[in-house]
């Protein structure tokens, strides 16, 4: 089977969206699939994989390294890229999505949409009015959520909440899956905590995300500041457009040598820094599921999570055991913090079997499964499982 993956963004962006793409991608062609990818041109970036196709664009009129795809899709390297393919799945609602569909409708094939992100908590992107840009991003998510044979969903709050905005056809709940065992089998590093320049007697709060205005790192950095100087530091993983600004505003709370940003770091290298941590803080209210809970979760480490409704749904099983949730302010997240001390010391059970729900493996075999029911429902016949 081939799929076409349609998406507003891929590699070298790193984030929740190009992540999952990557996973499952990784997954359907380990089961003998065919994978390619229908992507924007990136500026001085050259595409050496044959698997993605890059199609023209410019730049955004906001302050962010994502482009806006021109839709011509005329060129016989996409249409060879494309023959045979047996299924589309778009990643986002907007230009890329709608090609993506147009294809679908075309070639009289199924189209799936998967749902990474809420739209409207990213309208501080758009330079326009914030409440209309909201509401034309839910009426866009809403009629192109409408015309897909069935929208992936990453939790079950994310289902309700696309329900909510009035989306009708059919919604499935598939969490985005890691590789798992890739975080699992790393030990704690002596060299990786002594190069981060922690103290044995202090413990190692980790947080990793796009440094960017919804990930809400402020509350952590505000949060780190208030508590005692001579227990808690922070190593920040992650780059992005706030960078400059949060490491100013880091220095003016005095969290100089308390704070440590490391900037985007490889693939291969995270699970090493997340084992040698002592506990994980999350403060991001807008995720759709938050693949670094899963990493944190599959790598034994406390989490202390701001409360919002997707993150229970990923913490469920280790709430107040290996997780815990607090108000999204500074004193009830430095309460949290200050009285599971002992447990950010690592001496809670591991949250890895939580993790295990959410292989990519076992995941990627569920949508491959959506595929194939979508595909008997049209009667079209594969020649291949």
């Amino acid at each position: 089977m081939r799929v076409a993956m349609f998406t507003e963004c891929y590699r070298p962006i790193r984030n929740g969206v190009v992540a999952s793409l990557e996973a499952l991608c990784e997954t359907l062609r380990e089961c003998g699939h065919e994978t390619v990818c229908v992507t924007p041109e990136m500026r001085g970036w050259k595409e050496s994989d044959a698997n993605v196709v890059r199609i023209p664009s410019l730049p955004l009129p906001s302050k962010t390294g994502y482009r806006l795809p021109i839709p011509l899709m005329v060129s016989k390297r996409v249409d060879r890229a494309l023959a045979g393919t047996a299924i589309v799945h778009a990643h986002a609602p907007f230009v890329t999505g709608w090609m993506g569909l147009r294809f679908a409708r075309r070639n009289q094939i199924p189209f799936v949409f998967s749902y990474h992100t809420q739209y409207d908590r990213y309208v501080h992107y758009v330079p326009f009015d914030a409440r209309v840009t909201r509401r034309v991003a839910l009426e866009i998510v809403q009629r192109f959520a409408n015309s897909a044979d069935a929208v992936i969903v990453p939790t079950p709050t994310i289902e309700r909440r696309v329900r909510e905005l009035g989306v009708s056809n059919r919604v499935v709940v598939i969490p985005t899956g890691i590789d798992v065992e890739r975080f699992v089998r790393v030990a704690a590093s002596a060299r990786r905590r002594a190069f981060l320049g922690i103290e044995d007697d202090r413990c190692l709060l980790l947080w990793v995300g796009r440094l960017a205005r919804e990930k809400n790192l402020e509350l952590a950095l505000e949060t780190i500041a208030s508590l005692n100087p001579s227990k808690f530091q922070l190593a920040v993983v992650g780059d992005g457009p706030e960078r400059a600004r949060l490491e100013r505003y880091a220095r003016d709370l005095g969290l100089d040598a308390r704070v440590i940003f490391l900037g985007e770091q490889q693939p291969e290298v995270l699970p090493e820094i997340y084992a040698s941590a002592d506990g994980f803080l999350h403060t991001s209210l807008t995720e759709t599921q938050g693949l670094v809970l899963v990493e944190a979760l599959a790598s034994g480490l406390p989490i202390i999570a701001v409360d919002a409704p997707q993150t229970r749904d990923v913490l469920a099983g280790s709430l107040d055991q290996t997780a815990w949730v607090a108000p999204p302010n500074v004193r009830d997240l430095a309460s949290v913090l200050t009285a599971r001390v002992s447990e950010l010391r690592r001496d809670a059970p591991s949250g890895w079997s939580r993790a295990a729900a959410f292989d990519r493996r076992t995941l990627g075999g569920r949508i491959l499964d959506l595929y194939r029911e979508l595909r008997s429902l049209r009667g079209l016949i594969d020649s291949t499982a």
